[in-house]
């Protein structure tokens, strides 16, 4: 070879590895920016903005690409994807499930177009969130179908063992990931606040067990349970995986409903199922709440349905808005401007119709209606008090607010306000005989009774003293069992009162 085919050669290699720098360097770029993060001139921050996706940078040193490899070399997409569920399908990680059970759970879903409708319209409001924060802990995507699993993507679900919301969380569970749970919130409904917590404990249980499959059984068995069963595999040397696990028939079921949603997501046309559009852009953005305001108010000012506010905003339980609690409400992102313009320009009145009040000793419903000046019936309504229970000392209650309260909810009662309810104590007339050398101090004191009331009972001052025999009047309480007149006494039966049921669970 010449000296000039040398030189030629050698340049040719140069311009290749100059190409191939250059090509790795563009793709870099345009992986960082795939997708799109908001919407140019928001005035408010836009849910889950952080970048979707982590950069695609090579490892190692770099190598010129060769004429003969060019064509067996993938490029990777720089379009976003136009919907989301193609963005779901592109983020698929976790290893498939292969058994009768997927196959049986992809007929049951295949077989009900309807529910398979109503379910993924309306998760339409919250799954560019969810799938946004799984890209950005760099967590499998089909995790963003278990809220199918968990509620069918209803945030006021309420199992049987009172779990609650899209990720179903149990109470002591969601106060572990602190999700408050007072008077004014539930943030186990709270769309941002549970997915949060319901992704760290993803993670968390990932840490723990090194495996998809046995995170999802935990997340629905419990950590314990399945750690326990680990162990006991192992002892029997046997098998540690989700297949080899004896679990109860709910968990042996929950990774199988997941795997074949993701099927059916994969491939909706192999199972006749046509999934709505939901387009890849944010649905909703997050608004800051100044003052307390109503929740029919702050949904009329928006110019939104109170239905489609309650969706967005389901945490919230009362008729009002706490701002020093909940500092932030969930707008349709395109009505932040309106609801801003409108809150700034009110002038009607108060921006909200009710307060706190906390009782300052233990009392019945009756005696704190006439206190704040409102009738019994709406108090109980509005602050879920049963018959025949006082409410104790401490506890807050809604009440109405008048022209005289200027200040809202302080932080300290939205964080901690509770309702803290005792069974009413039923008392009887009696008639006692007074032993030698009692009095009233002593009958008050057998009885467990306040010495002013049986001296007011018996129309004698508080240090009377009674001869041997002499009937004493007293009001003592009706207990389960033998009552005072020697009669058995009928048990009140407690009624709780009825609540959707989703499923039961055990976290």
């Amino acid at each position: 070879m010449t000296l000039y085919h040398q030189i030629a050669v050698a340049s040719c290699a140069f311009r290749v590895r100059i190409f191939s720098l250059a090509l790795l360097l563009a793709m870099t770029l345009l992986a960082g920016c795939a997708t799109p993060t908001g919407m140019p001139g928001d005035p408010v921050l836009v849910a889950g903005s952080a970048p979707s996706a982590t950069p695609l940078i090579p490892g190692g040193p770099l190598q010129a690409i060769t004429p003969g490899s060019v064509d067996s070399r993938q490029i990777t997409s720089t379009e976003p994807p136009r919907e989301l569920w193609d963005r779901i399908r592109r983020g698929f990680a976790m290893p498939d499930l292969q058994n009768e059970l997927v196959t049986e759970r992809e007929q049951w879903y295949a077989s009900r177009p309807d529910y398979m409708q109503r379910m993924t319209e309306r998760s339409s409001k919250y799954l560019f969130h969810i799938v946004e924060e799984l890209e950005r802990r760099q967590m499998p995507t089909e995790l963003a179908l278990l809220p199918f699993i968990e509620s069918a993507f209803n945030p006021q679900a309420v199992s049987s063992a009172k779990a609650a919301g899209m990720w179903q969380f149990m109470p002591a569970t969601g106060k572990y990931f602190d999700l408050k749970q007072n008077m004014f919130r539930d943030d186990r409904r709270d769309v941002l606040a549970s997915t949060r917590a319901a992704l760290d404990y993803l993670q968390k249980l990932y840490g723990m067990f090194g495996d998809w499959h046995l995170a999802l059984a935990a997340y629905n068995w419990g950590e314990g349970s399945v750690g326990r069963a680990i162990a006991k595999n192992r002892k029997a040397g046997m098998g540690t995986s989700y297949n080899d696990l004896d679990m109860p028939a709910e968990t042996r079921l929950y990774v199988p409903k997941l795997q074949a949603l993701k099927n059916i997501v994969a491939n909706p046309k192999a199972f006749g199922t046509e999934l709505p559009l939901i387009e890849n852009h944010p649905y909703f953005q997050q608004v800051l709440v100044t003052r307390d305001i109503d929740v029919a108010l702050a949904a009329k000012l928006a110019d939104v349905k109170i239905e489609d506010f309650k969706a967005l905003n389901p945490s919230i339980h009362r008729p009002v808005i706490i701002a020093a609690g909940t500092p932030q409400i969930l707008l349709p992102w395109d009505t932040a401007k309106v609801f801003q313009r409108n809150f700034d320009a009110y002038s009607q009145g108060q921006y909200a119709s009710w307060t706190a009040w906390t009782t300052p000793s233990t009392m019945s419903a009756a005696q704190a209606a006439r206190h704040i000046g409102m009738s019994e019936t709406d108090l109980r309504g509005v602050n879920n008090i049963p018959p025949r229970m006082l409410i104790k000392v401490g506890s807050t209650l809604l009440i109405p607010r008048s022209a005289k309260v200027e200040n809202d909810v302080t932080s300290q009662v939205a964080d901690t306000a509770q309702v803290s309810l005792a069974p009413e104590i039923v008392t009887r007339r009696t008639t006692v005989k007074a032993r030698k050398g009692e009095s009233v101090a002593t009958i008050a004191k057998r009885y467990h009774l306040s010495a002013t009331s049986v001296a007011e009972w018996n129309n004698v001052s508080a240090s009377a003293a009674f001869k041997r025999g002499h009937p004493v009047i007293v009001f003592l309480p009706i207990k389960a069992g033998i009552s005072t007149s020697g009669r058995k006494a009928v048990k009140p039966v407690r009624r709780s009162s009825s609540k959707r049921i989703v499923k039961s669970k055990r976290r």
